[in-house]
């Protein structure tokens, strides 16, 4: 039986990973990934990349296939003020709860973050709250700080100090976006 999938912002490294995931699991899997940029840089037969604003629940709800079995939210930034860190990472979250409860999927996966600046770990807090009022069963990860599969950036080069912190607080261990991508479709499909 054919498994639809709808992951919002799913073309950066941990979305990238979270659909290997899932196409190794079942070749009876296609996978919808909503992004603004539409950018993937996977290519198979079981990807449709969507160029849309995840943000934008009227511009998402045209698209979507009739059939959702989960629905998964991907986008996470950090922003510089209230209205951008809304608009980045609650915007999304509300769409996919209007997915999931329109298309009464399995189950909904969410990425919180328990490492950053505190604007963006109470964000991603008040977003899991909200999610969790949902009839719809809600799957989190949070993890620190993710690496690998070629993420390059200012936070990155931080892995061996906080591998090294990690041994005293797992607080400040990073984590391998494969075992993150992992927990998180392992979780989910258990639905």
């Amino acid at each position: 039986m054919n498994m639809n999938i709808v992951l919002i912002g799913g073309n950066g490294y941990l979305g990238r990973a979270a659909t290997q995931k899932l196409l190794e699991r079942s070749n009876e899997v296609t996978i919808y990934v909503l992004s603004r940029s539409g950018n993937n840089k996977l290519v198979n037969q079981q990807i449709i990349n969507i160029p849309i604003d995840v943000g934008d629940y009227h511009a998402v709800k045209p698209i979507l296939p009739e059939k959702i079995d989960y629905v998964i939210d991907f986008v996470g930034c950090p922003a510089n003020d209230v209205q951008e860190l809304n608009s980045i990472n609650k915007l999304p979250a509300q769409t996919m709860l209007k997915i999931a409860t329109d298309h009464q999927v399995k189950a909904m996966g969410f990425i919180g973050g328990i490492l950053g600046p505190k604007s963006f770990t109470t964000i991603k807090s008040e977003i899991i709250q909200m999610l969790q009022k949902s009839s719809i069963p809600l799957v989190t990860v949070e993890p620190t700080l993710i690496y690998g599969n070629g993420r390059k950036d200012s936070m990155t080069k931080m892995v061996p100090l906080l591998k090294f912190l990690g041994l005293f607080s797992k607080k400040f261990k990073p984590v391998d976006v494969n075992l993150v991508a992992d927990e998180l479709i392992n979780k989910l499909i258990k639905y």
